[in-house]
């Protein structure tokens, strides 16, 4: 097995497709990205924020700057199993992810209360400075999806994945409590990903432009906070008319 790959610097594409246009790109992309050894693979991920959410807040904003911090697991861990602590920030169209893998209780032990594992004492001191710098951060959304993932044949470092069965929740947030919560898009849904760190090979652009598929804004962990956001106002406004309505009787029966 080769060497856990720590840092990152490339750019991210978004595209939202249906599982009949994920079907003909992998047939269109045969003999030029090949499936990696992992097959489809279930990703978990906590996602850590403010009480106000105000990294995801910010990030839907769409600033120049933005970053996040999540715990990531591939399966669903048990407290000795391996996941990673990630620090993802992007900087003008440009994603740079730094990570470290430790166990599951270690990596709560880090970033819920500070104690470092000492794996890389680098990439855990940039960490160590966003948890300062966003002091009363806390687990916010648990996250999980299906992936699979395909690697370029003449261009490892080109990545393409897709993503189905996106879970979410806000409650239990902790990843050995396992795969289950509110589903974020329809099962015939898939977010594509394309992650490269120069330009998007020609053969690639053009297969996108012939199926008519072109990049958006989708952040799996903004829409399902705009998901939880929405549901919360929507409920707050049945209850603030509600609310009227029984004061609109008693005041009739005064």
């Amino acid at each position: 097995m080769g060497a856990i790959q720590e840092i990152f610097k490339r750019v991210e594409k978004k595209y939202i497709v249906t599982d009949e246009q994920q079907e003909e790109l992998v047939r269109a992309m045969t003999g030029r990205a090949a499936a990696d050894n992992y097959g489809l693979t279930t990703i978990c991920n906590i996602y850590y924020d403010t009480p106000d959410h105000q990294l995801i807040r910010t990030s839907m904003e769409k600033p120049v700057y933005k970053e996040k911090l999540r715990i990531r697991s591939y399966g669903v861990p048990t407290k000795d199993s391996k996941v990673f602590v990630e620090l993802k920030k992007k900087y003008k169209g440009v994603v740079y992810k730094r990570r470290v893998d430790m166990s599951l209780i270690d990596s709560y032990e880090f970033v819920n209360f500070g104690v470092c594992p000492g794996k890389n004492p680098q990439i855990e001191k940039e960490i160590e400075y966003f948890l300062n710098y966003y002091h009363d951060i806390g687990p916010a959304m648990y996250l999980s999806y299906d992936r699979i993932a395909f690697a370029g044949v003449d261009n490892p470092d080109l990545r393409i994945t897709f993503d189905g069965n996106i879970t979410y929740r806000e409650e239990e947030v902790r990843l050995e409590k396992g795969v289950w919560g509110e589903k974020l898009l329809d099962p015939h849904t898939r977010i594509m990903e394309i992650k490269i760190p120069g330009a998007m090979p020609l053969w690639l652009s053009h297969l996108l432009d012939d199926m008519k598929i072109y990049p958006g804004s989708f952040s799996k962990y903004g829409e399902a906070y705009k998901k939880v956001f929405c549901e919360a106002l929507d409920q707050e406004k049945y209850l603030k008319l509600n609310r009227e309505n029984v004061k609109g009787k008693v005041n009739d029966c005064a």
